[in-house]
């Protein structure tokens, strides 16, 4: 069955074949898990097939979130090495170049691994697009989608709020209808998330000194740009496929709160307000790093007395018993004479 799928097929093809094949796998396992629940071929079983899909591609992509989120955290606190060396190196830029390199091994940074996660999402992001559009087009792609014919149908003719997800936006073939407000809603809620999730990254988790030169400047131009590049890209994915988008997005933007909270870049009002967590909480900032557990209970440190009024309080009390309590003067034992002990 390998061989006759991948023979007609062209260079590109062959090569995104295993994950056409993975993705159309992933959606008719969740059609067939939510089919019981929801209907066979309603719009909500598809819909809920797609978000699993998602959950699934981003479950297997944390680790590499996480790396490229301490990548770009490093990358941050490293700017002002990098600017003095541009500044000392200005005129020679082999000479750059090379201190550059030397300062990224010894930081322990890759400038490209911010850049992993993105990478390898995108063959899957055109694999799913080539899946979706397929559909609508009426040209299967995936060997578990090209052997169930019956959901093909299915997936073209399911709707979500009167719009059919294998449907786009651009042509407008029938008027401005409920597939065009649809994918206005899903492609300006697309595009939201995408920028707002960068926001919340540079707004929260960059040090002031890394707000300024060529790699804030970088970061700039990503937010502003990618949102652009997808909204004016979005008038040709198919509904499902702004879903599929949305959802990720919506992942990403939780998935980097719960990262910047709970291990924050120093010197960012994400870090100021990590400290003040653990002050309210009783604890002692100095005694923990970002990303480390943290007790429920204050761990008190050896030899301390109580902190606070009531270890106040109690010392007062005890100096106050001790000025207050009556001297007694203590008698030497008279010594009796033989008489007296007989008696």
């Amino acid at each position: 069955m390998l061989m006759a799928h991948m023979l007609p097929m062209g260079f590109f093809e062959t090569i995104m074949w295993p994950l056409h094949w993975a993705v159309s796998g992933l959606l008719v396992l969740a059609h067939t898990i939510f089919s019981p629940f929801t209907g066979n071929d309603t719009g909500l079983t598809w819909v809920l097939s797609i978000v699993l899909l998602t959950v699934v591609i981003r479950t297997l992509l944390i680790p590499l979130f996480v790396r490229q989120i301490r990548s770009t955290r490093n990358m941050q606190v490293i700017q002002p090495k990098l600017r003095e060396l541009q500044e000392k190196y200005s005129h020679d830029r082999e000479k750059m170049g090379m201190e550059m390199q030397k300062l990224y091994k010894e930081e322990g940074v890759n400038p490209f691994a911010s850049c992993f996660p993105i990478l390898l999402q995108m063959p899957i992001f055109f694999a799913l697009f080539q899946v979706l559009n397929g559909v609508s087009r009426g040209n299967p792609v995936g060997t578990f989608l090209i052997d169930r014919p019956h959901l093909i149908e299915s997936m073209q003719q399911a709707t979500i709020f009167g719009a059919q997800i294998s449907e786009t936006f651009w042509p407008v073939t029938d008027g401005f209808g409920a597939v065009q407000i649809v994918a206005v809603i899903l492609i300006i809620t697309m595009t939201a998330t995408m920028f707002l999730s960068q926001r919340q990254l540079m707004g929260k988790n960059m040090p002031p000194e890394a707000m300024t030169g060529q790699f804030a400047q970088q970061q700039k131009m990503m937010l502003y740009l990618f949102p652009l590049i997808f909204a004016v890209g979005g008038v040709n994915f198919p509904i499902g496929l702004l879903i599929y988008w949305t959802v990720t997005n919506l992942w990403s933007m939780a998935q980097q709160f719960y990262v910047i909270r709970n291990n924050p870049t120093p010197n960012t009002p994400a870090y100021a307000a990590w400290e003040e967590r653990l002050r309210a909480k009783g604890h002692d900032p100095k005694m923990y790093k970002p990303g480390q557990k943290i007790p429920r209970k204050p761990v008190e440190r050896f030899g301390t007395a109580q902190s606070g009024d009531d270890a106040t309080g109690a010392s007062d009390d005890t100096q106050a018993t001790k000025e207050t309590r009556p001297k007694v003067q203590r008698q030497q034992p008279r010594r009796q004479s033989r008489s007296k002990r007989r008696r």
